[in-house]
């Protein structure tokens, strides 16, 4: 198989498998606390990753890690998993799966303002566009239900939605300055100090694993939201001679997703999600294709 067909496999492994997991949180969180949930997903992601390191014999890799960087992957740790899904899924546990799912995609808007204020970055003119087209669905998104069926939507769970985003930024931003050594290893650190916040978080926690429905839901979103579609997206974006196209076909996923969360949640979906998520996306592409072409020397 040529490189280009394998990273298209590659890519749509990667879309599959987040435009499934807003219905598997929502599934396991009829069971599972949103703790509960994300104890789980994660230790199933932090065994994916050792078991790739291990058929790659990379564990000198891991053996290599200086006192310096496991510093910092405590802090990374400390943001994604523990407290970007701490707040993620709790948003889940407040809101329809359709509201929550697409408020997170305005984290590359949030990205860009967070590095304009800590890092100084210039924001060219341009993209403030693309900031008010994503940002004009995410009004509509939030006020969409009560104003079509007068359904009362959480005030509590949009702001967590909106700060899950602005958590990811902050992730992003911070995973950024990590020295450039192998991704598998890189998350396997991260999530290892996930896992043992959590675990230490447990200590004061109450747990009730015993449902089947909610462990398999949570295995499943582990598995697909946080281990399987990063490794084959780095893999496609190995492979591919056009990245550009690899993040674009990355944005079928929240589309997808509400096909899951119509048939598999019954959740009726409202046209104000579907143009909502189209102007989230829409301002994102413009931004990071549209916007920097017009300003090369300043975006």
């Amino acid at each position: 198989m040529k490189d280009t067909n394998k990273a298209l496999l590659f890519v749509a492994i990667t879309v599959f498998s987040w435009s499934t997991v807003a219905t598997a949180f929502k599934i396991a969180l009829r069971d599972f606390s949103h703790y509960e949930l994300l104890l789980v997903a994660t230790a199933t992601a932090l065994i994916v990753f050792a078991a790739v390191i291990t058929l790659q014999s990379n564990w000198h890799l891991v053996a290599g890690i200086t006192k310096k960087q496991w510093l910092s992957y405590a802090l990374t740790g400390f943001l994604n998993p523990f407290f970007y899904y701490l707040v993620l899924f709790k948003s889940y546990d407040l809101l329809p799966a359709q509201l929550a799912q697409p408020i997170n995609y305005f984290w590359p808007i949030l990205l860009t303002i967070m590095l304009a204020v800590f890092t100084h970055q210039h924001i060219a003119g341009v993209k403030f566009i693309g900031m008010i087209i994503s940002f004009a669905g995410v009004v509509l998104i939030s006020l969409g239900p009560g104003s079509i069926s007068g359904e009362d939507v959480s005030i509590a769970g949009l702001l967590l939605a909106f700060f899950s985003a602005f958590i990811w930024a902050g992730f992003w931003i911070m995973n950024k300055k990590n020295p450039q050594t192998d991704n598998t290893v890189n998350l396997f650190a991260s999530f290892l100090f996930g896992l043992i916040y959590l675990l230490i978080g447990a200590l004061f926690v109450d747990l009730n694993l015993d449902s089947a429905k909610g462990m398999q839901a949570s295995i499943w979103s582990g598995l697909f939201e946080m281990a399987i579609p990063f490794l084959f997206f780095g893999m496609a974006l190995r492979k591919t001679s056009n990245p550009a196209l690899i993040n674009q076909l990355c944005y079928l996923s929240p589309f997808l997703s509400l096909f899951f969360i119509h048939f598999i949640l019954k959740e009726k979906i409202f046209i104000t999600t579907l143009i909502g998520l189209l102007l989230i996306i829409a301002g994102v592409i413009f931004n990071e294709y549209i916007a920097k072409k017009q300003s090369p020397s300043r975006s």
